[in-house]
């Protein structure tokens, strides 16, 4: 190893020959620094350009160019925009001092100077220097750690949501078959546990995505009645089979619609009335929702899910809204869970500028509260329409559509197929995007469904070639394109869309999710 590879190298700049020399006198008494003199502007800045300096001590005052002009051509250039730069002058006055930080100084040392001083200075600002040489390598570790794990969750979401859909599918084309008693139980099981694994699954991943920061909100408007009951709906058959009570009040001085983002409000809700659920064997839960506070364009509800069950102890509340953590061990055996729920709870309720909380005791149950804060909407807008409950759907379309499916996975291809058929719909199937590419080309379609992930050729790639051929033959109308994803990160809806797709639907997806996109493509091709 070269004995001066370690050392810090400083390029001092002054154009009286004694200056130099006193100034390298005094360096040198360091033996870690190793020192280089220009006598001149040029001289300086074709110097700093050929070596990696770790400081320069500049005159101001040069025969050629000035002190502070060579500061600002340092500063362009990207090999030596970093090194601190000291200003040596006799000049006193502060629109000197004032112009030699403007240009980009760390410091200015006034001429006569004392030995002290400068080696005081000088070792300040290489320590700074190292510092943030340190800060700077921690951060590209720390975004180059981020990114990694962004990837990985991407490729964890596929990798398990994929085998999901297949599971969740074929659960339920099995419950359309001709099964006895005995059979459509074993089948019941079997949906009950995928659920439940897809809740597991679902927390997780949602934890990491918050964790990364791949959390997004959208800024929609929605009814804040029709989100609830949909909430109770969906939860309703737990606490039947409970024989609990499930019950909703919303104060009158809450808006009726408003701006935000009803899914994230959702889960919220669903964390806490399932938590509610499962730790009540008598009386029922109640959804409560007032207004905390309100102004000309935002304004903060207040939520609470207030339960009959078992309570919590004052130890255990210290226990809640923490990663992996129920009130105790027995807990996890007894009731289940990853602990995530509420910490996922909170997390989004802090997103949506919110709070959380909990009011509780042994044997006379709990109140969970959170706060969020929502865009008012006003009455002259226009109001969506309410949707149509699950069962009050017809299952017949509007219009029979033609659908192409690229997909990979053979047991995903069959559901599917099942799904879009039981739909009244035609479908084609396509292996992978490339296959998908040249049958497009050959026949014509009204909506293809396009995984991300596939081999030969994947879902954005494909997509590009289809548009590209589409205007190659001045195509009247582009054929909408979905993204059939188990990716749903932060940033993947922008990526898709980006690429030519018109949406997303996300794996595994339900029988009605299906059917809802298909409404609305053949409502829009109407």
């Amino acid at each position: 190893m070269n004995p001066g590879e370690n050392k810090l190298k400083i390029l001092v700049v002054d154009d009286v020959p004694i200056n130099i020399e006193k100034m390298t006198e005094v360096l040198k008494t360091n033996k870690n620094y190793l020192i280089a003199t220009a006598s001149n502007g040029m001289t300086a800045l074709a110097k700093a350009k050929a070596h990696q300096f770790d400081l320069i001590l500049l005159d101001i005052i040069m025969p050629d160019i000035n002190g502070f002009e060579v500061c600002e051509q340092l500063k362009k250039y990207s090999a030596t925009k970093d090194i601190p730069i000291i200003f040596l002058t006799a000049k006193r006055d502060t629109k000197s001092v004032v112009k030699g930080f403007e240009v980009g100084a760390v410091d200015y040392i006034p001429k006569p100077f004392s030995n002290e001083e400068l080696l005081a200075r000088v070792a300040m600002h290489l320590k700074l220097k190292h510092t943030q040489e340190d800060l700077k390598r921690a951060k590209n570790l720390a975004e180059a750690a981020a990114h990694a794990k962004s990837m990985f969750l991407a490729y964890m979401s596929h990798e398990i949501r994929t085998p999901m859909n297949g599971i969740i599918g074929m659960v339920d084309i099995l419950k359309q078959t001709k099964l006895n008693d005995a059979q459509m139980e074993f089948v019941n099981i079997i949906d009950i546990s995928g659920e439940n694994l897809l809740s597991i699954i679902n927390d997780i991943l949602d934890f990491s995505k918050i964790e990364a920061g791949q959390i997004e909100f959208e800024n929609i408007r929605f009814n804040i009645s029709d989100e609830i009951c949909e909430v109770i709906k969906l939860l309703n058959l737990k606490t039947k089979e409970k024989g609990l009570s499930l019950t909703m009040i919303i104060h009158d001085s809450v808006p009726e619609f408003i701006y935000g983002d009803p899914v994230r409000l959702k889960q919220i809700l669903i964390n806490l009335i399932n938590n509610a659920i499962k730790f009540t064997s008598e009386g029922g839960v109640k959804i409560e929702i007032d207004t905390k506070s309100i102004d000309e364009l935002k304004v903060k509800l207040l939520f609470k899910v207030i339960d009959t069950g078992i309570g919590i102890s004052d130890e255990g509340k210290k226990k809640l809204f923490k990663s992996f953590s129920q009130t105790d061990t027995s807990t996890t055996r007894k009731y289940g869970g990853t602990g995530l729920g509420l910490a996922i709870s909170k997390n989004l309720a802090n997103l949506m500028n919110g709070e959380i909380g909990v009011e509780s005791e042994i044997d006379k149950g709990s109140a969970f509260w959170f706060t969020a804060v929502f865009n008012r909407a006003f009455e002259e807008e226009k109001k969506p329409q309410t949707r149509v409950a699950e069962e009050e759907k017809e299952i017949k379309p509007e219009k029979q559509l033609k659908i192409l499916v690229a997909e990979d996975n053979i047991i995903n291809q069959k559901v599917a197929v099942f799904n879009i058929e039981k739909l009244g719909h035609k479908v084609d199937v396509a292996e992978n995007g490339k296959i998908a590419v040249d049958i497009f080309k050959k026949y014509t379609y009204d909506l293809i469904l396009m995984d991300i992930q596939m081999p030969e050729m994947d879902g954005i790639e494909a997509t590009k070639l289809i548009r590209e051929f589409e205007v190659e033959t001045a195509k009247d109308k582009k054929i909408p394109i979905i993204a059939m994803t188990a990716n749903v990160m932060k940033g993947d809806r922008e990526k898709f869309i980006e690429a030519g797709m018109n949406d997303y639907i996300s794996k595994p997806f339900k029988i009605n999710e299906l059917s809802e996109l298909l409404d609305k493509i053949t409502s829009s091709k109407s």
